[in-house]
């Protein structure tokens, strides 16, 4: 069975477009492959949280992944701080990437421009320890979004520069991986672009009914339709595109009807949105609750994937001193 690797950073709820655009696919993979899910915690450490929200964080995030169906039993569910040879095998591979390459790739450009008087070393590194939440494990795939699939290339550049530099094809080489036509983008609602956790026009997976609506209702539209069968314009498009996941296939064509005919009435498209919504989001957000309450269930998931995450990298450490010549006489 082959293995897959993906892990997210405890920055915030998840969102729709995480459920929707990765999510609902690991559910589907913990059933066809050897899984592997983690919550990078390492990784959210370039922004500086403060302990309380860096430990809250987790918890919220290994929650709703459960309560969206993740099973501890079928895929690795784990911390990634949970496992030491990570940051072992960090420093040991960073000895093989360079300070250009680092430099150039665009998620470091990207987060030095957005946050110049935090320019720290985690940020240029952050392609290396990407490099070794995959490889530990010996991964054939990984899911990435088009954010990520450079930093995916430099662990294929990583990995193949460590088979060179020691004569042996230690690595394999993973590939991306995705479902092709199951790949949904859920739009935000601030009118254009993706549903992200910092862009503040996220619907969250554990918003309540009220603050649910609030959002909806207050999503950017147009001025409306000026002739029968007008072009849609972005903004209204992401709602349909909500529409799409989350409604039926009546109700979705009832207001595209209505926008070809000029009879759109965007406050009662939004009314509609919110509250297929708050039906799907409602079962969800009820075991979110039920599982932070519940300590004893959150120990034994998270102590359960440590100790399978663990023996995977160790093994991979162990054989990577090894290889570097490591070793005791």
């Amino acid at each position: 069975m082959q293995t897959v690797v993906s892990g997210i950073r405890p920055t915030g709820n998840l969102h729709l477009g995480n459920y929707f655009g990765a999510v609902k696919n690991f559910l589907r993979m913990q059933n066809e492959y050897n899984c592997y899910f983690f919550i990078a915690d390492y990784h959210s450490l370039t922004t500086h949280p403060t302990p309380e929200n860096l430990h809250n964080n987790v918890k919220q995030v290994l929650a709703e992944y459960l309560a969206c169906g993740l099973d501890p039993e079928q895929a690795t569910l784990y911390i990634q701080s949970d496992v030491p040879a990570v940051a072992e095998m960090t420093l040991l591979l960073s000895m093989n990437a360079y300070l250009g390459e680092l430099e150039r790739t665009t998620s470091f450009k990207d987060k030095a421009r957005q946050q110049p008087d935090n320019v720290n070393a985690g940020l240029l590194n952050y392609p290396v320890l990407m490099a070794c939440d995959i490889l530990i494990h010996d991964a054939d795939k990984v899911p990435v979004g088009k954010d990520q699939e450079q930093n995916l290339e430099m662990t294929r550049k990583f990995a193949n520069r460590f088979n060179h530099m020691y004569k042996q094809e230690y690595f394999k080489i993973p590939q991306p991986f995705n479902y092709g036509d199951a790949l949904i983008k859920i739009p935000g609602l601030d009118g254009s672009g993706k549903m992200g956790k910092s862009e503040g026009n996220g619907i969250y997976l554990a918003d309540e009914p009220k603050a649910l609506r609030k959002k909806v209702m207050s999503a950017v539209t147009d001025s409306g339709p000026s002739e029968p069968n007008s072009p849609v314009s972005e903004p209204v498009q992401n709602l349909f595109t909500l529409m799409e996941v989350v409604s039926s296939p009546d109700t979705l064509q009832y207001f595209k009807d209505k926008y070809a005919s000029c009879e759109i009435r965007y406050g009662d498209l939004k009314k509609q949105l919110a509250e297929d919504i708050i039906l799907f989001n409602t079962p969800i957000r009820e075991k979110i609750e039920d599982i932070k309450a519940n300590a004893n269930y959150l120990n034994k998931v998270v102590n359960m994937g440590r100790e399978k995450a663990q023996a995977s990298a160790e093994k991979t450490i162990r054989d990577i001193r090894e290889i570097i010549g490591i070793k005791r006489f």
